[in-house]
């Protein structure tokens, strides 16, 4: 017996066959000559492929490096997203997804960016593996900090933690997370938002999310 041969290889796991499947659901939404606003995130690595495959001609913006890089390799046509003020789709992943249409995003850091994105798009939608619901979200929330005052900014937020060994966001802010737990993620995104120096964060209303595809329904 070849010692090489150790029988057949195991198939993808269940969370990465429904990470496919909604990514293929949610390429099959894109139609010739929409611009499209791509996410970041190991969802959207599947996304990438799908729509390439389709051959479209459409106006793609990348929100992180990764994904205009592995975009681009795929044939896809990814511009700045100065040259264009509106999308008609954005479609992004996400780290938790709750009944009521709060989603939590930024585990790769580019939280800030796919936020811009999501809100200049007439349609956001989320695409994720089952294990992404939750009956409620909750902590880490990311964060994106300026450098600048960066110790002020943590006092003031007192339960952040400086993600370690994380490099900047793409537009060089210093990732943390929200660590304690909360209740109102409405109260919490509004504290958030009034703290100088807190860049931005990872919670995203309901009222930006258009569409929810998880695989395999």
């Amino acid at each position: 017996m070849d010692p090489t041969d150790a029988g057949p290889r195991p198939g993808p796991s269940p969370t990465e066959t429904e990470k496919r499947q909604a990514a293929v659901a949610a390429a099959e939404l894109v139609a010739d000559g929409m611009t499209v606003g791509l996410g970041t995130g190991s969802t959207v690595a599947y996304l990438l492929p799908a729509l390439a495959a389709r051959r479209l001609d459409i106006r793609c913006v990348a929100t992180s490096p990764r994904t205009e890089t592995d975009a681009t390799a795929l044939g896809l046509r990814v511009e700045a997203f100065s040259q264009l003020d509106r999308l008609a789709v954005a479609i992004d992943g996400a780290d938790q997804v709750d009944p009521d249409g709060w989603i939590v995003k930024g585990g790769g850091g580019a939280h800030v960016r796919e936020k811009i994105v999501a809100a200049a798009a007439e349609s956001f939608v989320v695409i994720v593996s089952s294990d992404k619901e939750v009956p409620r979200i909750g902590p880490p929330v990311p964060l994106e900090l300026l450098p600048f005052g960066l110790a002020a900014t943590l006092h003031e937020l007192g339960c952040a933690r400086v993600r370690p060994s994380t490099p900047p966001s793409p537009d060089g802010g210093v990732i943390a997370d929200w660590t304690d737990p909360f209740d109102d993620p409405a109260a919490l995104a509004t504290y958030l938002d009034s703290v100088p120096g807190v860049v931005g964060h990872g919670l995203f209303h309901p009222g930006m999310v258009s569409t929810v595809i998880v695989g395999g329904r």
